[in-house]
Parts: C-alpha cells; sequence; structure tokens
C-alpha cells in the first residue's frame, strides 16, 4: 500500500507523539511510585487504557490525555513538548505541534508549551464546523482564558453556553467541566491560556 507524503507526515507526527505521551506517562508513574491500579484512580482512566497507552499500543484522545494530566497534576503540554528553558520563546505561524493530526473535528497545538516558573501554557485550537467538545474538570485552582481570533464559539461553564466572536474572551475556573463547540460553517480560532496554581 502506497501512502502519499500528508499521509506518512501525519503517521511519523502521530508515532513520535504517541511515544512522547507514553514516555511521559510512564516516568510519571514511577517518579509518584504509583501502580497502574493507582493511577487508574486518580485520572479516572481504566487501567488498561492506562496500559496501552505507557505500552506506546494507543493514542489517547484529547480528553483522555487531559484526565491524565489533571489526575496527574501536570501540564496538558508535558505530554507534548518539554518545558521551555530559555528567556526568549519564539513562535511562529505553522511551528506548533498539533495534537492527534489525524482528529477531522478540533486541532490543539501548543504555541507556549508549560513554562514551570510562570505556571502557565498557551494553545492555538481551531473548531471545525459542528465540533463539540467537552474537557473534564481540571485540579482545583486551574483558570482557562479564552480568547477567540477567527469566526465564533460557544463555550460552555457552570452548564451554560456562552457564545464568543472575534475579539472577544472569557476567563472562568476550570476545575468543572467545560467544553467549545463551533455551531456556525465556518472554522473558528481561539487562543486557550491556562494558568495553573503554584504547588
Amino acid at each position: 500500500m502506497r501512502y502519499s507524503a500528508q499521509a506518512l507526515f501525519i503517521r511519523h507526527t502521530l508515532e513520535k507523539l504517541t511515544k512522547k505521551i507514553s514516555d511521559t506517562l510512564r516516568n510519571l508513574r514511577k517518579e509518584k511510585g504509583w501502580s497502574l491500579d493507582k493511577a487508574s484512580i486518580e485520572t479516572s482512566v481504566s487501567k488498561a487504557m492506562l496500559g496501552q497507552i505507557e505500552r506506546g499500543e494507543s493514542s489517547p484522545t484529547i480528553a483522555t490525555l487531559w484526565k491524565i494530566a489533571s489526575g496527574f497534576q501536570t501540564s496538558f503540554s508535558s505530554f507534548i513538548e518539554e518545558s521551555p528553558n530559555n528567556d526568549i520563546i519564539e513562535y511562529r505561524s505553522g511551528s506548533p505541534k498539533q495534537l492527534h493530526p489525524d482528529d477531522t473535528k478540533i486541532r490543539v497545538m501548543p504555541i507556549f508549551s508549560f513554562d514551570k516558573y510562570l505556571d502557565f501554557e498557551v494553545f492555538i485550537i481551531e473548531l471545525l464546523p459542528g465540533c463539540e467538545h467537552l474537557s473534564p474538570p481540571h485540579k482545583g485552582g486551574v483558570i482557562e482564558h479564552i480568547i477567540v481570533v477567527e469566526g465564533e464559539i460557544e463555550v460552555l461553564v457552570s452548564g451554560k453556553w456562552t457564545r464568543i466572536k472575534t475579539g472577544e474572551g472569557l476567563r472562568f475556573n476550570a476545575d468543572q467541566e467545560h467544553g467549545y463547540r463551533n455551531l456556525s460553517d465556518k472554522k473558528a480560532v481561539f487562543h486557550d491560556m491556562i494558568h495553573y496554581p503554584k504547588n
């Protein structure tokens, strides 16, 4: 079977990402001295699924990865990229790695990965028409700042969907179930800055 250049790129990117997630999960579990059973309790992800992820046999969905990050009380982007250690971090269009490059509805890409000194990370998120993404609660004290840069989205906070248009923003406590959806017929893009409490 022959693959196109784009298909090969997506496959290679996904393989690298799966390995990074696998290695990060294994290292975090060893650092905490947790068994798979303990990790399953803390993350609300099944022991079988955690084992598959750790062995590199499965790539978790965005929602599952959020559960794992929250359970281990670590940042989401730590599973995708290393924390920056330079005084100047540069972002250029087209440079971020995409989480789940084969996903047809949502694209999550870190602009600035987790900064352990400032306790925040920034993502650019694209929602294609009809996309609805629900996120599990993050740990207490986590705050999200949403700024729409293209189109319009609705954000679920406190059980209510709130519409946000280009140039508008919303800040909310993310230690509750929340979500994002695009009900329009055009792509929507927003920046998501996530601030973590000091340990």
